[in-house]
């Protein structure tokens, strides 16, 4: 939903963890996000979330003011499970507003 976000504690890192009902292949993930420097995704093909294993690392460009858009092109892999840890942020608190996986 637009109108829903998921917000920080104030302290990092800290880490959102999005499940499949069953394993999928990736080829991209978009996040839309405020206020994220590092963000760090890993992935899981496990049946529970457990035996992650980084798929990518990146910095982000600081937007005073607007909702960051980041695309991660990936090469095709397959997921049970994503964790998304916010290493660092340009302020306390953080904001996560939508999360998009394509693929098959």
């Amino acid at each position: 939903s637009s109108k829903t976000f998921w917000t920080t504690t104030g302290m990092f890192p800290q880490e959102l963890i999005i499940g499949f009902p069953k394993c999928v292949k990736i080829s991209k993930v978009v996040i839309q996000c405020y206020l994220v420097r590092t963000l760090r995704i890993e992935r899981s093909t496990s049946k529970d979330p457990v035996g992650f294993e980084q798929c990518v690392e990146k910095d982000l460009q600081h937007t005073e003011g607007q909702l960051q858009m980041e695309e991660f092109p990936l090469p095709e892999f397959q997921a049970t499970y994503l964790r998304f840890i916010i290493k660092s942020a340009f302020d306390h608190f953080v904001s996560v507003h939508r999360v998009m996986a394509e693929g098959t």
